[in-house]
């Protein structure tokens, strides 16, 4: 170490010799800036002389790094070590932030797009190689908000014209459930309290299943999903112990943060753990949302059964609800529908037929310029072209 010299870039004291391609060179231990470039030799003559060859000669590589890449660079690197990923998944985050760094989506904008470029890189990665992160958790890291590292995702993938996997819910869930102190050794949480790892994940994963076949994950956060679904398991095993325990201090035991959501997912999970309660031929008593956690382990046993039975139910009830005039036919209702659907939100009402507009029909001829701009999917513009070539061909 020279503690004589300084670091141009951040002036920062701590210069250490590194060996970079067989080369001792002085690098900067803070921000990584290279004070000396070392020398070699690439032929015979030169090595029998004695003659020094910067690198840059030798590999005809003359490429400057600009201070606020490098800055990026070392950021994408700080936050894949604080997540303790592979190195291989740093440098394959760096690649991507290298790319992403020339594109109009890294220039000419906040410092915050900017942050939320570098976060996208690395989660980026994790879904290449399906890795069991969420974007929650990098917006958690960045102090940055979901809204714009989501809309920086998207507009990522597209530029950099690469392919997305999906992430399965099943690993995400194995790794956020053990982050809970209580499937651990927690000696501070009471003694009914604590659980098996392995006996949580195993129903978890159940829970998860019937959540998907009822509408409850698509389109929705995973992260609350996940924690509701680790909850009501947890109870489930001991009921008579753990049912009075709270939601809110099931996580604080756990150490763990309570997503805003996830009230609402426990809720809906719990409702339709009800309606299939209610399918079970030995169960005569009726149940409620602090019951329900009795009979979780036989709802979870009979699932596929549960299912079918309430689907006849409700074709049945609706076969006989209908009424004699054949013109009016009911549609049976369906016993699980996606929460947009069972609870659509209350919109503003508004006039059919503002600026007194009285006279639109809607049956009145769309121009040909103007029918371009219903026209959205390559699909359905091939069609078009192709009805335009046949009515010019008849013509």
């Amino acid at each position: 170490m020279s503690a004589s010299r300084r670091c141009p870039d951040c002036g920062s004291s701590e210069i250490v010799e590194d060996a970079h391609y067989s080369q001792e060179q002085l690098v900067c231990a803070d921000c990584g800036y290279i004070l000396t470039e070392g020398a070699l030799t690439t032929t015979h003559s030169e090595e029998s002389f004695l003659q020094a060859v910067p690198l840059r000669e030798s590999t005809g590589q003359n490429e400057t790094i600009s201070r606020s890449k490098l800055r990026g660079i070392i950021r994408v690197r700080h936050l894949c070590r604080v997540l303790r990923l592979p190195d291989t998944f740093a440098d394959a985050a760096v690649s991507y932030y290298e790319s992403a760094f020339y594109l109009p989506l890294c220039h000419s904008v906040r410092k915050e797009k900017k942050e939320a470029v570098l976060g996208c890189c690395v989660y980026l990665t994790c879904r290449q190689h399906r890795w069991p992160l969420t974007l929650a958790t990098i917006s958690s890291m960045l102090y940055s908000k979901y809204e714009l590292l989501s809309s920086v995702f998207m507009d990522l993938v597209q530029a950099l014209k690469v392919d997305v996997p999906l992430m399965s819910i099943q690993d995400l869930a194995k790794s956020h459930c053990q982050s809970f102190r209580l499937f651990q050794d927690c000696q501070s949480a009471p003694t009914d309290y604590a659980e098996n790892l392995d006996r949580i994940l195993d129903r978890t994963s159940q829970l998860l299943e019937l959540a998907s076949e009822t509408w409850l994950i698509t389109g929705r956060q995973p992260i609350p999903m996940i924690t509701a679904a680790v909850y009501l398991s947890w109870q489930s095993h001991k009921p008579a112990q753990r049912w009075s325990c709270p939601f809110l201090r099931f996580c604080k035991l756990s150490e763990t943060e309570l997503p805003s959501p996830a009230v609402k997912r426990l809720k809906e999970l719990k409702e339709s753990c009800i309606k299939l309660a209610s399918q079970l031929p030995w169960l005569k008593a009726t149940l409620n949302k602090k019951t329900v956690v009795y009979h979780l382990g036989d709802i979870l046993k009979h699932k596929n059964y549960l299912l079918r039975k309430a689907l006849e139910a409700v074709e049945m009830s609706s076969s006989e609800s209908e009424e004699c005039e054949s013109s009016a036919q009911q549609s049976p209702v369906a016993p699980f529908l996606p929460p947009c659907m069972a609870k659509p939100r209350k919109r503003q009402h508004s006039t059919a037929f503002p600026n007194n507009l009285h006279h639109i029909s809607g049956d009145e001829d769309i121009s040909d310029s103007e029918i371009e701009q219903y026209l959205r999917t390559p699909a359905e513009m091939a069609c078009f072209q192709q009805a335009q070539a046949q009515l010019d061909g008849h013509q």
